[in-house]
């Protein structure tokens, strides 16, 4: 026990070493003083709380928020001193605000925990004293010999001891780890690879020493010790004996393997990566909203305190005969009455700070996600896979971006390769009918009907079939036997492989007559015109993003050792001794140029000398626990040099649907777009051109191969001074990654101004961590603009968790991109819906559900502040308890919540084919200080009318005495403080929702019965409440009021006229605006003649030619139910740019001009 406190303290960390021994079967040494290691167990928790920390840990994370706390402490106010309202006013909505979060985080929470158990109780086979034991997973040790069967996951991170082969190689797909697809061989040491029966197993005595856990999938430095007949055999472990937990079985029947990483510490935990936290824009509004209004509350308090000791200062006041003090009273300290009275100020108005705004906020965001998921025209049908939401705290933040950082590979094109052209031995080919054609040669011409393959297309052929790491569909028969065409190919095989590059070769070579036919042990077979040949594969030298080649050594049928070597030119040419260079290096830029992506092949041809010191070289460094990558790459470097060029290879990455034009909408909405791709610099460009990126029209300038600071900045301020010269064209910036790490490293800001004043910037050749710098760089400007990255590969991962906004695409580079991403979506053509429908959408109704808060607690409070001044600052109440309390939980809580959930101020299909309207909401425009200060300033508006007019018009009232009671026919009322205040209270209510009711342009029937009906529930609650003596409720100061009040004529006229009083005025402000200053938005919303829609379903829209008057009429008449969203239609015309077929479920009801 004290050393697991001592772990979790941090004191005593579980692992001291960098590497751990695990003793295969736990056979543990039995002489010696030997100290077992302490592992994880096998459990996986991926649950945030427990039974025992639940309470505690939920509420320390609640009131870590502002609002939350400060409620807390005016609550504990409320318990300790004697103030004018209950503690129950502020203590219950602070319960109902904490109780709904916990319940939702708790339900969550839960889910997870059986998630949790489902995995951790699976059944599982463990061999123990001599035999098969079934077991749960979470029982496994580190070191137990597990034995997984065909197409079952594994259940820990295993190292490959035999399968049912022979040779103890199996086949796994890691799709739930990386999302790819393809099979991948894994292989067992020979030593181990022979004991394919438990009993076997159960004598193996051997050790494995490893490196500690580490996250990197792709990683693992590790040796194993077999103890035989006296004898110890070392053997190098590296990923091709690790069996990921989380992957899967396939094509082959079972196999075994001993535990090394079990529970929290597997690859796949240790990937469950926490992102960091992001925050929106509107949040941080949010925030400083709050704090302006504790200032106004803070000011209110104090200047209520001080009018009252000013009041008091005359004898009279400061102890009428009605309220004498008491003996305890009169003797304390002014000091601590003025703080009581202060505290007692601050409780009385604390209601401006509106609780339960946190809690309708995060429902609106959570149930607003469900849209993006449920939208059809974010749905891809070939794929089968719908828009995914990651999190759901950014909506609103898809309505403010500002730049767009994108990939080019798998993101703007479709990822799916096709073989287009080829340099051999400084010859260009084309394939014309499945037959390499040099270039210029068709099959009509005399030399262009050619036999068979000459030599060097033959070995370069070979090369691409030998060089990779393609596999075959194992169900699949083998040709040997099949149908024969003529030029001897037999029917295509299905290639299976996690680079689409490396299958459109193989693919391509098998169609010219070169056939990878599989892989047979330790052979690769080859069939050349359907000659069959058996290649040895001796060592593969796995490509790695440094060195950005791969290679394989193979001993030919005549006994030969070769090497195969392909990768980027970059890495190849510089290493070529011979063939030729030259012109190769040519055909190279020429396929660039067309935008294809390029590859260079390359052998080496070993004497018996040279082979051996390889071996050995390769033996001592993939055996090394010590910096085995180092060691690696110095031996690879060693190798792979003193190269024969064979040639290059071209292939086309088509472009995705519909991407010029999304990027071209981005730019009419104002959003830079930058790519950044790892891709040659010609390569990048073509691309940037075909899909609109660049412009033919464009000025392109360039930063590239500098490799010294002073060129590096030399070339800046020239094209600094360039830019200045001719600021009338648009200028593109093309920047690789060399001259981006100089760029950077001293010239930051000329570059960034640089950037800024170019219309497009394409940087090539990126590595992943140079992608998040640039994002960061931009990020952190002094405009702090809000960014959004979009990529489908690992390698974009760093740079989509450091944009604002992270998207993946859901391509054919695994799901790496996605499971870090914010939002997930099949193709970059949705990117245009999901901004510019979406995120607008998401930032109005959030922008007005915060303001609109804010409005109605200012409309609450202020009458309550005022009233003080007829009281002489005594702390009276106007409002009773429960009306304080069932203010923002009740009364005027779901129309808002509505609003934010359906409110469509344009329809979806304008703000699509009008990307324009997204400037309108740029920048928080909506959030600044101006909006904010209109709905402030018009909340005290409010407030002044419904407390003023109520006293004027109640107070002028003939029927009223002196004595403050109302004559009536056979019974009296006394018109005092609740029915003052209930009158107010009820104006109020009706007023800011028929003030939601003018800001919503798209009404439901849902918006219908949410609006009318707090009104209804309102009256029916207050009846009820007044006309009841309630048994539970120790006092009953509301008793028959309301009732009293609505008998009132002049009270139905006082409230008819204060609510119109309001109202009249905003809806005369918005008429004025969009006649004198209408935005584009609102100009959006009349329409043409031709567009097929007239009028928006709004209470504030006007077509041309109409007079505010219509508007009022129209709105009047909705109010009365003569226009209805059911019987209306909208109608499109088919030419419309974006999505003529709208089939977004946003779209809840329509609109046809006829109707208004």
């Amino acid at each position: 026990m004290l050393r697991w406190v001592r772990q979790q303290l941090g004191f005593d960390p579980p692992h001291q070493s960098d590497t751990r021994t695990i003793y295969i079967a736990n056979r543990f040494p039995q002489h010696g003083h030997y100290v077992p290691q302490k592992f994880a167990d096998n459990r996986i928790i991926s649950s945030k709380y427990t039974v025992w920390n639940f309470v505690p840990k939920n509420l320390f994370e609640q009131f870590r928020r502002v609002a939350n706390f400060y409620f807390l402490i005016i609550f504990l106010v409320q318990l300790m001193i004697d103030t004018p309202t209950s503690p129950i006013t502020s203590g219950l909505p602070l319960f109902f605000v904490i109780t709904v979060t916990a319940i939702k985080q708790g339900y969550e929470d839960w889910l997870r925990h059986k998630a949790d158990n489902e995995v951790n109780g699976a059944p599982v086979y463990v061999v123990r004293s001599g035999g098969l034991v079934k077991t749960r997973s979470k029982n496994i040790r580190v070191g137990d010999i597990v034995r997984v069967a065909k197409d079952e996951t594994f259940p820990v991170d295993l190292v490959l001891l035999s399968s049912d082969r022979v040779d103890g190689s199996c086949h796994v797909t890691t799709a739930s780890l990386d999302g790819e697809t393809n099979l991948k061989t894994h292989v067992a040491v020979p030593e181990t690879a022979v004991l394919q029966s438990v009993a076997n197993l159960d004598k193996l005595v051997a050790v494995i020493e490893c490196q500690q856990p580490e996250a990197d999938l792709y990683r693992f430095v590790g040796r194993i010790t077999v103890s035989q007949q006296a004898e110890e055999i070392v053997r190098p472990l590296g990923p091709e004996s690790l069996l990921l937990r989380g992957a899967r079985l396939k094509n082959t029947k079972e196999i075994f393997g001993v535990a090394v990483y079990t529970g929290m510490e597997t690859k796949m935990a240790l990937n469950y990566k926490s992102k960091s936290q992001k925050r929106s824009a509107v949040e941080k509004s949010m925030n400083s909203f709050l704090i302006i209004y504790l200032i106004i509350l803070l000011f209110e308090a104090i200047l209520s305190t001080i009018l009252k000791y000013a009041w008091q200062a005359e004898e009279k006041w400061d102890e009428p005969w009605y309220n004498e003090k008491t003996e305890h009273e009169r003797n304390s300290s002014k000091i601590l009455r003025f703080i009581s009275d202060f505290l007692a100020f601050l409780v009385l108005y604390n209601f401006i700070i509106p609780i339960s705004l946190y809690v309708t906020v995060e429902m609106q965001k959570f149930l607003g996600s469900f849209f993006i998921g449920w939208d059809l025209d974010l749905y891809h049908e070939e794929t089968n896979q719908r828009a995914q939401v990651n999190t759901s705290d950014l909506n609103e933040e898809l309505g403010q971006v500002e730049y767009v950082f994108t990939d080019k590979t798998g993101t703007l094109t479709e990822n799916e390769m096709q073989f287009r052209e080829c340099s051999i031995n400084g010859i260009k080919y084309q394939e014309v009918n499945g037959k390499l054609t040099p270039e210029g040669f068709s099959e009509d011409s005399p030399d262009g009907n050619r036999h068979g393959l000459v030599k060097e297309e033959e070995l370069f052929l070979k090369a691409v079939c030998l060089c990779h790491t393609v596999q075959i569909n194992a169900d699949q028969t083998d040709g040997a036997d099949g149908p024969w065409h003529a030029n001897g190919i037999t029917s295509p095989l299905e290639y299976y492989a996690s680079s689409p590059d490396e299958k459109a070769l193989v693919e391509a070579a098998s169609r010219v007559g070169v056939v990878f036919t599989g892989i047979s042990g330790d052979s690769m077979e080859v069939k050349s015109l359907g000659k069959p040949e058996r290649y040895k594969l001796l060592h593969v030298l796995e490509f790695d993003p440094n060195r950005r080649r791969m290679s394989v050594i193979v001993e030919s049928p005549s006994g030969e050792k070769l090497l195969f070597t392909k990768g980027a030119e970059s890495s190849i040419l510089p290493r070529s001794k011979s063939g030729e260079i030259d012109k190769t290096r040519i055909h190279v830029d020429e396929f660039a140029l067309k935008g294809l992506r390029t590859l260079c092949v390359a052998y080496r041809r070993f004497t018996p000398e040279e082979y051996q010191e390889v071996g050995k070289r390769l033996q001592e460094a993939r055996t090394a626990l010590q910096q085995r990558e180092e060691r690696l790459a110095d031996v690879f470097n060693f190798i792979e040099r003193d190269l024969e060029l064979l040639g290059a290879t071209g292939v086309e990455d088509k472009l995705q649907e519909k991407v010029q034009e999304t990027i071209e909408a981005l730019r009419l909405a104002g959003i830079k777009v930058w790519v950044l791709t790892g891709d040659k610099h010609e390569t990048a460009v073509s691309v940037s051109l075909s899909c609109g990126h660049f412009h033919r029209t464009m000025n392109i300038l360039e930063l590239v191969q500098h490799k010294s600071d002073s060129t590096c900045a030399e070339q800046l301020r020239q094209l600094a001074k360039r830019i200045k010269e001719d600021h009338v064209i648009q200028h593109g910036l093309v920047v690789d990654g060399t001259s981006l790490s100089l760029a950077l490293r001293e010239h930051e800001k000329l570059f960034m101004e640089v950037c800024k004043n170019c219309s497009a910037v394409l940087c090539c050749r990126m590595a992943p961590l140079q992608k998040a710098k640039v994002v960061r760089l931009l990020k952190t400007s002094p405009e702090k603009p809000i960014t959004l990255a979009i990529g489908d590969g690992a390698n974009d991962v760093s740079m989509i968790q450091e944009a604002h906004v992270g998207i993946g695409i859901m391509g054919k580079e695994g799901r790496q991109a996605v499971r870090n991403s914010d939002y997930a979506i099949a193709r970059f053509k949705f990117l245009s819906k999901l901004l510019f429908v979406h995120g607008h959408f998401y930032y109005i109704r959030i922008a007005t559900l915060v303001q609109y808060f804010f409005y109605k607690n200012v409309c609450f409070i202020t009458p309550q502040f005022l009233y003080q001044f007829f009281c002489l600052f005594s702390q009276q109440t106007l409002y009773d308890s429960v009306y304080l309390t069932l203010y923002n939980i009740c009364f005027t809580s779901l129309p808002v919540l509505i609003y934010s959930l359906f409110e469509q101020h344009v329809h979806p299909h304008v703000l699509q084919s009008k990307p324009v309207l997204y400037r309108d909401i740029s920048k928080n425009a909506h959030l600044g200080f101006k909006p904010f200060l209109y709905w402030t300033v018009l909340g005290f508006f409010h407030a002044f009318v419904f407390f003023y007019g109520s006293y004027l018009l109640m107070g002028e009232d003939t029927s009223l005495l002196g004595n403050g009671q109302i004559l009536k026919p056979n019974r009296q009322m006394m018109f005092g403080n609740w029915t003052f205040g209930t009158l107010v209270f009820t104006v109020m209510v009706i007023t800011v929702t028929m003030k939601m009711a003018l800001e919503t342009h798209f009404w439901t029937w849902i918006n219908h019965f949410v609006t009318w009906g707090s009104i209804v529930f309102y009256f029916i609650f207050s009846l009820f409440y007044g006309g009841i003596i309630w048994p539970f409720l120790h006092t009953q100061d509301m008793y028959f009021v309301f009732v009293q009040l609505l008998s009132s004529g002049s009270a139905w006229f006082a409230i008819i006229l204060i609510v119109v009083a309001c109202l009249f005025i905003d809806v005369v402000k918005k008429v004025l605006y969009r006649h004198l200053q209408p935005t584009s938005t609102e100009k959006a919303q009349l329409t043409e003649a031709g567009s097929g829609i007239n009028c928006l379903d709004s209470m504030c829209c006007f077509s041309d030619g109409e007079t505010a008057c219509t508007s009022v009429r129209r709105m009047l008449e909705r109010l009365m139910g003569r226009c209805s969203p059911t019987r209306v239609n909208r109608s499109w015309s088919s030419s419309d740019p974006f999505y003529a077929n709208d089939r977004s479920i946003l779209t809840l009801s329509t609109m046809d001009s006829a109707t208004c």
